[in-house]
């Protein structure tokens, strides 16, 4: 009897464990297209065996555990990928946003220039027409229109992107409060040899997303992880998360603090890093640049009108408002100073029918004043430079979309669910336990013949 319920054990044991198989491939099955899920093997191992001299007799089988299949190098290279996918993706959303002010239209700054020219050109013709005159003061006001245009659009865009800032601040604070309350839920299942493998995967993800919005490094440890950014600046540590602030500076766009210390120029990678680098590098770039062919063509055309006489042979007087000191905001706030036409100093000699101040003036338009360029040359520089911005930034994250895509499938390949792999599992774990079931009817026979024969015996 003794050797009967020692096999019986054994088979015992061996429907256990099948069944526990069973349901981990079952799992598998149930989660196939759950994002994030990572495949469950169980992990068979022979029991101890019971060593009796001079045999050595197994004790059947024990479901060790359950573990997730997943592979920490290729994660990281993916958590790597993503903060640059991220990074990118804001950049080329940001860019295609400010490349919109720069496409050619009727009323685009480059166009504005050269009808401002041209309305010059034909007052050089007809110095003394007031109609002529008028096409002049109307071209001249929808040139600082344009010009005040695009810059108050690139002031919105940048608080717009500033928000950016502000939410995505808050998506990873909410992130890094779950990652730390993942890592508490794992440590209490894996410190009692459960298996956390559910809550593993969420973690994972989280991870996945955080890396998106910022740089992150994981720190791995026992039963749970630390994060920081880049530079170092935690996020979590164990069960605790460390909170990032946001705070405006004096221009009114918000900076990023960990812990009373500003870290926003420290941040250069995700979705944060991208909004960043324009709003604070690109965009304010640009605006230099109009500032600087907005102030340079104000001077110029002042220079020149105030050498001339209008049409009452008085001097010239500055046909813009004098940009500000240093020029920083001449793009905004440029703006025609006069209103009458017959104020224009077309004449050089003080004579109604001269153009000679006309012609000097119309001569602005192939002087290279603005920066050692003329000031259409110029301009074209800043779509030229717009353009190859948003078209490198596209050529980039299009490249990393394709190696992020490849290290997915990679990940997909070892971690994720085979249905033809979970059938053949099932096929496998199924006989298993039927012949572990078969093994336990027989023994059942054998040991009730055994009771009816110490029954007849007796």
């Amino acid at each position: 009897m003794s050797s009967l319920n020692a096999s019986l054990a054994i088979a015992l044991s061996g429907l256990t464990a099948e069944q526990g198989a069973l349901e981990a491939t079952t799992n598998n099955v149930a989660n196939v297209n759950t994002p994030g899920y990572s495949r469950q093997v169980p992990n068979l191992v022979s029991s101890d065996p019971v060593v009796i001299d001079p045999l050595t007799l197994g004790t059947g089988v024990t479901l060790q555990s359950i573990t997730s299949v997943r592979d920490p190098i290729l994660e990281s290279s993916i958590q790597q990928e993503s903060q640059t996918q991220g990074q990118l993706g804001a950049q080329v959303s940001a860019l295609q946003q400010t490349q919109v002010n720069f496409t050619t239209s009727t009323s685009d700054i480059g166009t504005e220039i050269t009808n401002f020219f041209n309305s010059i050109n034909q007052l050089s013709a007809s110095p003394a027409d007031l109609s002529v005159r008028q096409g002049v003061l109307t071209a001249a006001d929808n040139l600082a229109t344009s010009f005040n245009s695009t810059a108050n659009n690139l002031t919105q865009q940048q608080t717009s992107l500033d928000q950016n800032v502000v939410e995505t601040v808050g998506q990873i604070n909410q992130l890094s409060q779950q990652i730390a309350q993942l890592n508490g839920q794992i440590n209490r299942l894996q410190v009692t040899g459960e298996s956390a493998g559910s809550f593993v995967d969420q973690r994972q993800q989280a991870i996945d997303q955080l890396s998106s919005l910022v740089d992150v490094s994981v720190i791995p440890s026992d039963n749970s992880l630390t994060l920081t950014t880049a530079n170092g600046t935690p996020l979590v540590m164990g069960t605790q998360s460390f909170q990032l602030q946001t705070q405006p500076n004096p221009s009114g766009l918000h900076e990023v603090y960990a812990g009373g210390t500003n870290i926003t120029s420290q941040i250069t990678s995700g979705s944060l890093g991208g909004t960043l680098q324009v709003r604070d590098q690109q965009i304010p770039g640009i605006q230099n640049q109009l500032d600087t062919l907005a102030a340079g063509l104000a001077n110029a055309v002042n220079g020149v009108q105030t050498a001339g006489f209008d049409l009452n042979g008085h001097a010239g007087t500055n046909l813009f408002n004098p940009p500000p000191a240093g020029g920083t905001g001449a793009a905004a706030s440029l703006s025609v100073a006069i209103t009458d036409p017959a104020l224009i100093a077309a004449s050089s000699d003080g004579t109604a029918g001269s153009n000679g101040n006309a012609e000097a003036m119309y001569a602005l338009s192939n002087e290279t004043s603005i920066n050692g360029q003329t000031p259409t040359d110029y301009y074209s520089g800043v779509v030229f430079n717009v353009g190859n911005d948003v078209s490198n930034a596209t050529a980039e994250q299009s490249a990393s979309s394709q190696v992020l895509q490849q290290l997915n499938d990679q990940r997909a390949s070892i971690s994720g669910v085979s249905l033809d792999q979970e059938a053949a599992n099932m096929v496998q774990y199924q006989n298993a336990y039927a012949a572990s079931a078969q093994v336990v009817s027989t023994i059942n026979t054998m040991m009730f013949d055994v009771l009816q024969m110490n029954v007849l015996n007796g």
